[in-house]
Parts: structure tokens; C-alpha cells; sequence
């Protein structure tokens, strides 16, 4: 089975388990689950250009992609393709096993004077890192990290979160080392790819709880699925917007469904062709013109890697051995 496909199989089944239902019988109602939603926007969509793409998403996307490399590469900044195509950058912390702790690193974007904080995404090769993605229960967000959140009712991937917190005051400590260390660093770029999109989102959330009000953080991610509740979704947008882009018909975006009590906060950016490129910029929260407007039943899984746009692909395969 490819690891892709293995991806798929552990959603499917997990929600097989949930309802109960003889999987044929599941697979048959999976409109249901996995199109479109009764209460997504629907809001016109703008065009964005490849220029402003690639000004404002692609070095996001450089600093996601070398995650899923080497600790080793990444730590000498020697990680091939996805090393030598960012320059400028000084490792400076780094933690996970690649396994139930996905992988993270920070560093100094001297090009942006900008302290990066990227995550791993989903090691398909790595049972243990779908395991994280197969908890599909909502629980209270973390309000002792994420002390803006307190009141508001949100609640957040019970795998998600859980797989946040093994490394969430490693990265905040690390963070703060870095702006202490030089004053005129002001900004903070958060990016991943899939289930390092995920936790950039919630590494994120915790930062703009943590960090002082002049310190700007950007949260761009790749491949995002949902990780919240309207109320987090709602947050979200409030007090840390996230910009994620999606890719055609990829089929992480749209799990865990809305069926489940699941939205995704305003900011999807969504390409429908890479090679052209055509990329729409999506109003509001889950909009049905995008890719919560995709069913399961046109998924495909390889869009999950890419290419996005400029031959921007995710996964280790991009990585020197």
C-alpha cells in the first residue's frame, strides 16, 4: 500500500469505529461526511497571481518542506534541495524523535530577520505519526498555554493537541531565547505541512498568548487539516490568523468532517491547478467554492505532496539521503 493511500485507509477506518457501521455501508453515505457542509461560506473567490504567491507563501513553504529532513541535515542546514534553495538561515534549536514527537526546528531567516518555527508533517512511512492523526475526539484547548483561548469555548483534535504539548515549552522557550538574544527581531514566521500544519496552528496560538503584542506572527501552512471547533475556528480568526494553503482535490483539508463538529477558521488560499498556475484566494470560514466544496469520493491523496505551485512538494523524498 502506499503511504498515501495508508494515510486514507487510517481515516476511514477510525471513522468506521466511530459510527459503528459496516464499512461498505459507511463508504456508500461517505457524501455525507466528507463533501460539503450545510453551513460553509460561499463567498466569491479572488485570483491570486504566482508573483504574490510566490512573495508572500513560498519561503513559508521552503521552511515547512526541510522539516520533514534529517535532524542531523537540518541542524548543518545541509538537508539538500530544501536547504539550498533558502539562504540566509541560522539554525538554532531543534526537537522530536520523528515519531510520536514529530520533528521541529527554529531558526534566523537573516533574509527577513524573522525566527521560524516549522513542523514535520505526517511521516507516512512512520505508523506512529498517523496514530497522532487517527484521535479524531474534540477536547478542551489547552488554556495554560494558550491562556487567549480561556472562556471562549474552544475545543481542538484531542491528537492534535496531545501531540502540541510534548513539545509546545520546548518551542516557546526556544522562541523567546531568540527574540532575548537579538532586539531586532520583531517577527515570528509559524509554518508545516499536514500534521505539522496543525500544530504550527496551535504553536502558533500559543505564541501570540505568550509573546509580547509587538511581536508579529505569521502563521502559514500547507495541507491543513481541520483542527477545531467553530468556537477554536472563531478564535482563530480573532486573535491568530492562519493563512493555509490547499492543493486541488487533497483530502486532509476536508477531515475531520464538519459532520464531527469540525471548521476551519477563515485565510485558505486554494490551488486548482499548479501548473498553470490558477490559485483563488477563499472568504471565510470553510468556504464551499474551495476545498471544503471537494468530496472524499474525488479525493486525491497525491495532491497532498504537491507540487503546490513553483514545484513546491512536500515529503522526505525532497531531501538529501
Amino acid at each position: 500500500m502506499r503511504p498515501s493511500s495508508l494515510l486514507l485507509a487510517a481515516t476511514l477506518l477510525t471513522i468506521h469505529g466511530t459510527y459503528a457501521r459496516p464499512l461498505p455501508s459507511l463508504l456508500g453515505d461517505i457524501e455525507n461526511f466528507f463533501g460539503s457542509g450545510d453551513d460553509e461560506s460561499s463567498g466569491s473567490t479572488t485570483p491570486v497571481s504566482l508573483a504574490t504567491a510566490n512573495a508572500t507563501l513560498l519561503r513559508a513553504g521552503q521552511f515547512a518542506r526541510a522539516a520533514y529532513c534529517s535532524p542531523e541535515s537540518v541542524t548543518a542546514w545541509n538537508c539538500g534541495l530544501p536547504c539550498t534553495q533558502l539562504a540566509g538561515v541560522q539554525f538554532l534549536q531543534s526537537g522530536g524523535n520523528q515519531g510520536t514527537v514529530p520533528f521541529y526546528y527554529i531558526a534566523h531567516d537573516t533574509v527577513e530577520n524573522t525566527v521560524v518555527v516549522s513542523h514535520e508533517g505526517t511521516d507516512p512511512d512512520n505508523l506512529l505519526s498517523l496514530l497522532n492523526d487517527a484521535e479524531f475526539g474534540l477536547t478542551d484547548v489547552d488554556t495554560q498555554r494558550i491562556s487567549l483561548a480561556a472562556g471562549q469555548g474552544a475545543q481542538v483534535h484531542d491528537g492534535f493537541q496531545n501531540t502540541f504539548q510534548r513539545t509546545a515549552d520546548g518551542i516557546l522557550s526556544g522562541v523567546q531565547a531568540a527574540l532575548s538574544n537579538d532586539s531586532s527581531i520583531s517577527q515570528v514566521l509559524v509554518t508545516g505541512h499536514s500534521l505539522g500544519a496543525a500544530l504550527a496552528t496551535m504553536t502558533a496560538a500559543m505564541l501570540r498568548s505568550n509573546l509580547p503584542s509587538n511581536i508579529d506572527i505569521t502563521t502559514t501552512t500547507f495541507g491543513l487539516p481541520r483542527g477545531g471547533n467553530q468556537a477554536w475556528a472563531d478564535f482563530l480568526d480573532a486573535q491568530s490568523p492562519v493563512t493555509f494553503v490547499t492543493n486541488q482535490n487533497d483530502p486532509v483539508p476536508i477531515v475531520p468532517p464538519l459532520a464531527f463538529g469540525y471548521k476551519h477558521s477563515s485565510g485558505e488560499v486554494h490551488i486548482t491547478d499548479p501548473t498553470t498556475p490558477a490559485i483563488v484566494s477563499c472568504p471565510g470560514q470553510d468556504n464551499s467554492n474551495c476545498i471544503t466544496g471537494n468530496s472524499l469520493l474525488d479525493a486525491s491523496v497525491a495532491n497532498h505532496l504537491g507540487p503546490y505551485f513553483s514545484d513546491l512538494t512536500f515529503g522526505s523524498g525532497q531531501c538529501s539521503s
